[in-house]
């Protein structure tokens, strides 16, 4: 129920032509954990994991968390970082049919709480805290007011109400592993058997419903054009709970390819050249503002980083300024653009390509079934070199969001196309070139911000009369949030106060506005509406002002 599938004409067709190999995730990769059983699989800077390890670990867990009161088909919170816990749960959940939604370690209150409402989740697995926060307050306070959940997991200090995920680690098993084949046999690989989360423009979350056949063919096509063998290694640095680190390759075209992962939770550059050198790299995920940070470092000629191969941007369009750096600095390197979605379509540029198509395009479709339609204003395909909403369907693109049926009337065209939002324009190549959005979205960094949801957030203030949150140009983090504020007549309001007011709200930190403008009037559109492309022109003429 709520969920989406695929058309039966395209279903077949997609199997027909490999695409999809009906196997569960959890069977799937207990094939990749038998074929390669020696082999590391995963590890951090203290603990190395064997394919065949992990396999058993994931099976052991699944296991005990039956024990704990989970159930085939339920849906849980999954929220944890970058540590060996998130892949040996996120596989014995598959193990047992348990389908996770994708939290990232930055969601709080008012993201999780919505999350649960939205699906009807029946339990939370997350880590006790983080610096910042109190994840076990935070999770009670969910429980307390949604209603669903009824199982409580947590990563660290044991709590009342909790069950350690440390002791169902530990504990060996009284249930017969035979449970899992029979629970395996029972699922339908064109279910969802995971949830990501979309970056969408209201003020409500989307889950992306990503089935066994869709993400085993997502991520079996980014490994195929980034120069995967047995020998590679990837450092998993972005937040695991992405769509890129998670199977863009990520963790699960890695595995497919028998390969090794390394995860680790800090970006600051003395650690992670430490571990490329230690580890002797080949492959990392980044956005833009990581490897600016990283190439402008002091540290990086004091370590050796010439085992990196490819390094793999997305999530905001990188210059071709640091990519040139780059490949100046890690002299093996080739920096591959790549544009991707949540909702499934990836684009990537061929690690042959010619040096132009490399540096000014994100590359082209991964799969030969990407269906591509670029459309105007009018809703019709614009002519080829023009810029037109990216429009897409294929074998690892949803069909609709999860128990969303209004807004899929919308998202969607008749025909199953999804509407992205991002404007996009085709180069006589074949190549993509991305031309900015059409959703009214904020990209910090890679981290798209719903302008909407924090506009509402503002409106309740009590000092504020109407507010237009736009981007601002940022020359590390690409864009960040401003604020334009129009106060009520004697009203006073200051960034720290706003900040402290929405902190209150208790919504993840990336999304804070980082200035605020106070204005007595918005410029409109010819449709009466605001302009905040005027908006974000008068900031970014300020902010020229201020750096002259």
């Amino acid at each position: 129920m709520g969920f989406v599938p695929f058309p039966e004409n395209f279903t077949a067709h997609y199997r027909a032509k490999g695409y999809w190999q009906d196997q569960t995730l959890a069977n799937t990769f207990s094939a990749v954990c038998r074929q390669y059983a020696e082999r590391i699989a995963v590890c951090d800077a203290h603990r190395e994991v064997s394919y065949a390890e992990l396999d058993q670990i994931a099976t052991r867990l699944g296991l005990n968390l039956l024990d704990a009161g989970l159930v085939p088909g339920d849906i849980v919170v999954l929220q944890l970082g970058n540590v060996l816990e998130f892949v040996f749960v996120y596989l014995a959940l598959q193990k047992i049919g348990v389908r996770p939604i994708m939290a990232l370690h930055t969601h709080r209150y008012r993201e999780l709480s919505q999350f649960v409402e939205l699906s009807g989740a029946t339990a939370t697995i997350t880590a006790d805290r983080s610096k910042d926060c109190d994840f076990i307050d935070i999770v009670n306070r969910v429980q307390a007011n949604t209603g669903s959940i009824r199982r409580k997991f947590v990563l660290g200090a044991p709590a009342q109400g909790f069950v350690s995920l440390a002791d169902l680690l530990e504990r060996e098993s009284a249930r017969d592993p035979s449970e899992i084949d029979a629970i395996q046999a029972a699922i339908d690989p064109c279910s969802p058997a995971l949830f990501l989360l979309s970056g969408g423009t209201t003020g409500i979350p989307k889950m992306i419903p990503r089935s066994h056949n869709d993400y085993a063919c997502n991520s079996r096509l980014a490994a195929r054009y980034t120069g995967i063998d047995e020998h590679s290694v990837l450092l998993d640095i972005l937040p695991i709970a992405h769509n890129l680190p998670l199977a863009c390759p990520g963790l699960q075209g890695f595995m497919l390819c028998g390969a090794k992962v390394v995860l680790h939770a800090s970006t600051r550059a003395e650690e992670v050249f430490a571990l490329i050198e230690r580890f002797k790299v080949t492959h990392i995920h980044v956005v833009p503002a990581l490897l600016i940070m990283w190439m402008n470092d002091p540290q990086v000629g004091a370590f050796n980083l010439d085992s990196v191969r490819v390094i793999q941007s997305g999530g905001q369009c990188l210059q071709p300024e640091t990519r040139a750096l780059t490949e100046q600095v890690l002299r093996n390197c080739t920096v591959q653009e790549n544009f991707g979605m949540a909702e499934g379509l990836l684009m990537f540029v061929r690690l042959d390509d010619p040096l132009d198509v490399r540096r000014e395009s994100v590359g082209r479709p991964v799969c030969e079934d990407d269906e591509i339609m670029l459309l105007g204003e009018d809703d019709q395909p614009v002519p080829l070199g023009m810029p037109g909403e990216l429009c897409c369907r294929g074998p690892y693109t949803l069909r609709g969001y999860f128990n969303a049926p209004e807004h899929n009337a919308r998202a969607f065209t008749p025909e199953g196309f999804y509407r992205s939002g991002d404007m996009m324009r085709k180069l006589p190549s074949g190549n993509y070139v991305v031309e900015g959005r059409k959703k009214d979205l904020i990209n910090r960094g890679g981290e798209k911000i719903s302008a909407e949801e924090i506009e509402n957030l503002v409106l309740a203030h009590p000092a504020v009369t109407n507010v237009a949150c736009v981007a601002m140009p940022d020359p590390v983090l690409g864009e960040k949030m401003c604020a334009f504020v129009i106060l009520k007549p004697a009203a006073q309001l200051s960034l720290e106060e706003l900040v402290g007011y929405l902190q209150h709200q208790e919504i993840a930190r990336f999304k804070l506005p980082e200035r605020l403008e106070l204005v007595d009037s918005f410029p409109l559109s010819t449709f009466g509406k605001v302009s905040k492309k005027d908006l974000v022109e008068r900031v970014s003429a300020k902010l020229k002002e201020e750096a002259a």
